[in-house]
């Protein structure tokens, strides 16, 4: 189990959960020991703590203290909570009053790092705080950038941090990207998109930007509501774009990077590509490799991970199907096989498992298997109220699932 640290503390643990999708952003997590048959012995309800607004972000779990984003009584917001027992320790809201868009709530996975955390609100403005809950810098996108949304439903994004970069989306026409220095919020630089339209909208997806060396350039690479780019990290350059994965509706999945290659898939009746960066002068292109039809898969907004050269993910529009593909033919090995649950899922990876959470809350456990669909049972949480959207979070031998204004904490 991972060792506790001091109340208020943000040093990294390597079984802790610091950010949108955990440690390397690839819904992944390296601990082992789980319980792998949920169909005689499932996970246990531990604690159910309430405080967290209304909303779909999922949670980052660093040392004793678990960290998300809701919609409170005073604005949308920050809310710490303390892993023993679920209680709030603080909360801290960034907005006057919980803005107002399509299925209302918060969204944004905190990143947390040295004793800070960087979020985004749902209405666009992305803030630094200490983790004792105080703001330290603030900006609003729409203000500083133009920034804007490809259609209604609010701002997502978790903050991507990396070295003394905060990199966010704001989706303006002259930065559809932005570096910011992480302590200060002084821009570094900020990426214009190339004009021509091509499939999609304008304006930010609502994925989460990813790191890639791919061509041996350092780049973060972003779903964008034209689709997927790349820009290059030194310096905001825009590199690559891929609209093949784009719709006019919401791009939402976060890419999943594998060397030299982004593989990414979108709803809405769109599909699913891999794409192979490869160098072009002093820039870099993406090329398909393979395209895959919606019929076959299509990943509404539950997330993909990779597994031993294999993609597992839900398939359909407000679906979630199991499915298994082979990452360098797009073969699939399996699936789609009928849902456990109803509605889209959300997938994690842990001990050789997936947990699948579905929109009407139940929770699945499926072997990470090429060989065939393997179900090693399910269950339905305590409490379920809307949509069960936030992402599954696995962080020193424990489950959490947030729920709206709970948060549920089981053991694995």
């Amino acid at each position: 189990m991972m060792g506790l640290l001091a109340a208020g503390t943000a040093e990294i643990s390597a079984k802790d959960w610091p950010q949108w999708r955990g440690p390397n952003r690839d819904g992944k997590s390296t601990e082992t020991g789980i319980i792998k048959n949920w169909e005689t012995n499932p996970p246990k309800l531990l604690w159910m703590g309430e405080g967290m607004g209304a909303g779909y972000a999922g949670v980052a779990v660093v040392g004793d203290r678990i960290y998300t984003t809701g919609d409170l009584a005073a604005g949308q917001g920050v809310i710490a909570v303390n892993a023993k027992d679920g209680k709030v320790v603080w909360s801290t809201p960034l907005t006057e009053g919980a803005p107002k868009h399509g299925f209302e709530g918060a969204r944004c996975t905190p990143t947390v790092e040295g004793g800070m955390l960087w979020v985004t609100t749902s209405d666009g403005a992305v803030a630094c705080l200490d983790t004792t809950g105080k703001v330290v810098w603030k900006k609003s996108f729409s203000e500083e950038w133009g920034g804007k949304m490809m259609s209604g439903w609010g701002f997502s994004e978790s903050v991507l941090i990396d070295g003394d970069n905060a990199v966010c989306t704001p989706g303006g026409p002259e930065a559809m990207m932005v570096a910011l220095d992480k302590k200060t919020g002084k821009e570094a630089w900020r990426c214009k998109m190339p004009e021509g339209g091509g499939k999609g909208k304008d304006g930010a997806g609502y994925g989460s930007a990813v790191i890639s060396n791919g061509a041996g350039v350092k780049q973060y690479v972003q779903m964008t509501g034209r689709g997927l780019i790349g820009v290059r990290a030194s310096d905001g350059k825009f590199l690559w774009s891929y609209d093949h994965v784009a719709n006019d509706v919401a791009n939402i999945s976060t890419p999943v990077v594998i060397g030299d290659h982004i593989f990414a898939s979108t709803a809405y009746g769109t599909g699913t590509g891999l794409v192979k960066l490869v160098k072009d002068g002093d820039g870099v292109k993406a090329e398909e490799v393979y395209f895959i039809d919606p019929n076959k898969l299509q990943n509404h907004h539950g997330g993909m991970v990779l597994v031993d050269g294999h993609i597992y993910c839900g398939h359909k529009q407000n679906g979630g199907d199991p499915v298994c593909v082979d990452i360098k033919t797009g073969e699939l090995k399996w699936g789609p096989v009928k849902a456990p649950g109803k509605g889209s899922g959300s997938v994690s990876y842990v001990d050789g498992h997936l947990i699948f959470r579905y929109q009407n809350g139940v929770v699945a456990l499926v072997e990470a298997t090429p060989s065939g669909y393997k179900l090693k049972g399910s269950f339905k949480p305590e409490f379920q109220q809307k949509e069960s959207w936030a992402h599954p979070v696995v962080s020193g031998g424990r489950l959490y699932l947030r729920e709206q204004d709970k948060l549920m904490c089981y053991g694995l």
